[in-house]
């Protein structure tokens, strides 16, 4: 009996034990390797979505999608979302776009199909926002330029945006701050995988809205001598020469996120507000309090501006209400 007892624990041991090494391997399958805002950029970086990368060609021109659309290869169709108020979308919109709130992109971008995506909006700069989701996604997305504004001059909300504010905050000079380097923020990455990690960063910035601030509260809290706002003037550095600079404003041109100073709320700006939103979403994703100057230097330099510059469309394209 004492050698049937004995057999039995030895049995029972061997199986525990194969059961354990099991439940490591399976564990060790899905190891979490982000653990930092630097593990997070490595890892978007070895998955092809680096900065540069998704900056690349992330806008499509309301010609471009129009032509598109309209020509006699269907295989070649846009799936289009259309991220405006479902009022709005109902007044006019493109021909078979989708009327899909901006939380939402990437779950509907499942319904896609494969065909790549444009997003519009009033501005092209929600837009953004949505672009740099879907693209961290996996997804291939483009926003339209100008937004909707840009396909039609009944839909024109940018003109009442650009303006020349001849504001002390703005430097006529090439000077801007020297870099500095910073440590990173830590923001809590949360998730039992690296990609569902990835995944609820993107849902959180989404969840939080398109983030931006006014040119004018940007230039007034430099005057004031506030020292809430990080500025980063996304410019190469001839169009500092040319144009000026808003004062105090540093110029990371590529993006090194080692050089913002996560301790403040890092503004960028551009041109348009559309290229500073998409990285805006991409700093807000990997954990930096990030907002986008709305609607650019044409917001305060608009008279200056040689290229660039916001047109009301002169060829109005076709809009439907179905």
């Amino acid at each position: 009996m004492k050698k049937k007892w004995t057999m039995l624990l030895v049995v029972m041991f061997a199986l525990t034990s194969i059961f354990l090494t099991s439940c490591s391997d399976d564990d060790d399958s899905v190891e979490v390797t982000i653990n930092s805002t630097t593990d997070f950029v490595n890892y978007l970086d070895s998955h092809g979505k680096d900065i540069g990368t998704l900056l690349t060609g992330f806008y499509a021109t309301a010609s471009a999608v129009n032509t598109i659309m309209t020509d006699q290869d269907d295989t070649n169709d846009y799936y289009i979302m259309d991220i405006r108020a479902s009022s709005a979308y109902e007044v006019g919109h493109i021909a078979d776009a989708v009327n899909v709130v901006l939380g939402d992109v990437v779950t509907a971008a499942a319904n896609a199909g494969g065909k790549p995506i444009v997003v519009a909006c009033y501005s092209g700069q929600s837009a953004a926002h949505a672009v740099m989701a879907l693209r961290l996604s996996g997804y291939e997305a483009q926003s339209l330029l100008w937004g909707m504004s840009g396909w039609t001059s009944t839909l024109d909300s940018w003109t009442g945006s650009c303006v020349q504010l001849n504001h002390a905050s703005w430097v006529d000079s090439n000077a801007v701050e020297a870099t500095m380097t910073y440590s990173l923020p830590i923001p809590g990455f949360v998730g039992d995988t690296d990609e569902q990690i990835v995944a609820n960063r993107i849902t959180a910035m989404l969840d939080g809205g398109f983030k931006g601030v006014t040119g004018v509260a940007v230039l007034d809290s430099v005057a004031a001598g506030n020292d809430d706002f990080f500025i980063n003037n996304y410019w190469v550095a001839t169009d500092v020469g040319t144009y000026g600079n808003i004062d105090t404003a540093y110029r990371i041109n590529p993006l090194v996120i080692e050089n913002l100073d996560p301790a403040k709320t890092i503004v960028t700006y551009c041109w348009t507000g559309q290229t500073s939103s998409m990285i805006t979403a991409y700093l807000t994703v990997i954990g930096y309090d990030a907002v986008s100057l709305k609607n650019g230097a044409n917001s305060m330099i608009y008279d200056d501006l040689i290229a660039h510059k916001w047109a009301i469309p002169t060829t109005d394209l076709p809009l439907v209400t179905d």
